[in-house]
């Protein structure tokens, strides 16, 4: 019984070693951690996942765990329930239920159990033993072809490495309607509980595939009809006059063919062989002139930002009202002048 086990704190393990990562006397305690565990939140978000002697992970939270176990793509081991807890109603009932019928054994550790597992996530009391769950080839993707539906959207992600990021960018694709999501296999973070708990459990239920050859996928797709739409920064003058391809505003993009839509790297954006495969580059204008270093959003929040902007365009998208252009007073020349000029391309919309 690995999970019992590790209740003593002896058998989980991360990478093949022994997880011995020292905490704050607050810990010994038995209470939360803070101060000084705080200034590790970024190295946590980093860090591998725990795993037990079986290669099983430890899933946490209400909806990851609740999607999982509907979901059925993962093997589940054992369900914890934090002890203490009078009446279990709503979802974690239907949770319950669900794992009693498919025979999986329940346990009810205390919370200080629980937080200490989950490394001091947040957990909501609910806490599964499961199978890792990986992307597949993007092989098994299909073949759809362009003529089926015009209006279809495959999100390409390289090189994400926060799992919070790639979190947060699946519960908005799940949202928005993306069909798949294709990932670079190289220097991106797998899908992980945290990935899995800052989706709010879309990832157990979405389609993610992956691939070694990221450009010679977009390339491939390309030749298939698709349009490969990356994604840049708020475009200076420096960058227009440079790019070789085409880059427009996203509420310029015109919805009308099968298409790719590519985010790059926390840091570094795309790569210059992936860019070089797009054949137009979506940009999101700022509201203001900014400084140097704000010129970019959060790889999450552009992703909101992008997708909602194309998929509104989709027939029964619940969007009120048309598009309108903002009104500009005419007596304030720079009102025209601080906005980047775009370079025009086959997906713009005439108006």
């Amino acid at each position: 019984m690995a999970l019992l086990s590790a209740f003593g704190g002896a058998t989980w393990h991360c990478c093949g070693r022994l997880l011995t990562r020292p905490f704050s006397q607050a810990v010994g305690r038995g209470e939360r951690p803070g101060g000084e565990e705080l200034s590790r939140l970024l190295l946590d978000d980093l860090a591998p996942t725990p795993r037990s002697a079986g290669g099983l992970e430890l899933l946490f939270g209400l909806s990851p765990c609740l999607l999982a176990l509907r979901a059925a793509r993962r093997r589940v081991a054992r369900l914890l329930l934090q002890a203490g807890m009078s009446g279990l109603q709503g979802e974690r009932a239907e949770l319950l239920r669900a794992a009693e019928a498919r025979g999986i054994p329940v346990l009810r550790p205390r919370r200080r159990k629980l937080d200490v597992l989950c490394r001091y996530q947040v957990h909501q009391g609910v806490c599964m033993e499961v199978s890792p769950l990986r992307p597949r080839p993007w092989a098994e993707a299909g073949e759809a072809r362009p003529g089926d539906d015009p209006q279809r959207l495959w999100l390409v992600l390289e090189g994400l490495q926060d799992p919070r990021n790639l979190g947060a960018v699946l519960r908005s694709a799940h949202f928005l309607g993306v069909d798949k999501v294709i990932t670079s296999r190289r220097n991106s973070c797998p899908l992980s509980p945290v990935v899995s708990k800052a989706s709010a459990g879309a990832m157990e239920v979405m389609d993610v595939f992956s691939t070694d050859d990221l450009a010679g996928f977009l390339q491939a797709k390309a030749r298939q009809g698709w349009l490969v739409a990356g994604t840049v920064g708020c475009p200076g003058p420096e960058i227009s006059l440079s790019s070789e391809i085409p880059i427009t505003s996203c509420l310029e993009f015109l919805w009308d063919r099968p298409t790719l839509l590519v985010l790059g790297n926390e840091g570094s954006g795309l790569s210059r062989e992936v860019q070089a495969s797009c054949q137009l580059l979506l940009s999101i204008l700022p509201g203001r002139q900014l400084p140097p270093g704000l010129e970019s959003l959060n790889v999450s929040v552009a992703a909101g930002i992008l997708l909602h902007s194309i998929c509104s365009q989709r027939k029964g998208f619940p969007v009120e009202g048309k598009r309108e252009q903002p009104l500009q007073d005419p007596q304030d020349p720079s009102a025209s002048s601080e906005v980047p000029r775009m370079a025009q391309h086959p997906g713009l919309s005439s108006g």
